[in-house]
């Protein structure tokens, strides 16, 4: 169960910094989010930024590169910020820029801590190297990337064209909001398999020998993927006009990314990151703001 949303105040000077200072974590961090959020109507292109800026700070606390800074100041990093969270959520301000726009965006849209515990969850999990079994990896996924398309769902739902009865749309669309999330994830985990296995010690894909990737290994998993998007696609149509059309430039982009790693020798994968290039990235937006479909 949401929590009831409530009145959010006219924005203060404060807020508008905290707003500001999560844009800046989003253009630096993710060109591809920035350009798609850039599709979002106001006031859900903020809100959703809030929300995004929060999940790359907790991922840089997991990821930074830095061989010196040790597991247990990550974990006490973790932990803080997951209190920061909590407590912005009940009072509706911290003193971390990233989480107070964060809580300002939750509390206006109903997010709650039933979304917000998976992902410290699956963060705190990233923070040992691991191999993952089915059950681990469906919760990991969960946590790191469904629950945000959960997030990023309260946020569509709660804008000014949203529908009348935004609890029975959440429950309809709930379901492809996951499945894009779950898409998004996996894709990172297989363009990301050298830096996963040889650098942080995670496997991600449970029973994939990552040293012995072959093409059939890359079809099974893209098959998933597909699968994911194909499922995302049909509940796209159902959301408020202010966020369908970057919903679908995201789209477009992660079938673009999963056609471009089926066309990739699985051996090129394993020593290289595929990725979408930035001019191909525009003309998806372009369609998607043409309301062409993929």
């Amino acid at each position: 169960m949401s929590l009831l949303v409530r009145h959010t105040p006219v924005r203060s000077l404060y807020d508008l910094v905290s707003e500001g200072s999560a844009a800046v974590v989003i253009r630096e961090y993710s060109s591809s989010f920035g350009l798609a959020s850039r599709l979002l109507a106001e006031p859900v292109r903020t809100q959703v930024r809030n929300v995004y800026a929060l999940v790359r700070v907790a991922d840089e606390i997991v990821d930074n590169p830095d061989p010196f800074l040790e597991r247990e100041p990550r974990a006490t990093m973790l932990d803080w910020l997951q209190d920061d969270v909590r407590h912005a959520l009940q009072h509706g301000y911290s003193g971390n820029l990233v989480v107070h726009a964060f809580a300002r965006t939750a509390r206006a849209t109903g997010i709650d801590d039933a979304l917000v515990k998976p992902f410290f969850d699956s963060m705190r999990s990233d923070l040992d190297a691991c191999t993952h079994t089915r059950a681990s990896f469906d919760r990991y996924v969960y946590g790191s990337a469904e629950v945000v398309g959960l997030m990023c769902l309260r946020t569509f739902l709660a804008a000014p064209d949203g529908p009348t009865d935004a609890e029975s749309a959440y429950d309809r669309l709930a379901p492809g909001a996951r499945r894009l999330g779950a898409a998004f994830q996996k894709l990172n985990f297989i363009r990301d398999l050298a830096d996963d296995h040889d650098v942080l010690r995670r496997d991600y894909f449970p029973g994939l020998e990552v040293d012995a990737f072959c093409d059939r290994d890359r079809d099974l998993i893209l098959d998933d993927i597909d699968a994911d998007l194909d499922a995302a696609a049909a509940v796209v149509p159902g959301l408020p006009t202010s966020s369908r059309r970057a919903v679908r430039a995201a789209h477009a982009t992660f079938a673009e990314l999963a056609a471009r790693l089926r066309a990739t020798p699985a051996a090129e994968i394993r020593r290289t990151r595929v990725s979408v290039p930035p001019s191909v990235k525009v003309r998806l937006a372009v369609g998607a703001l043409r309301g062409d479909r993929r």
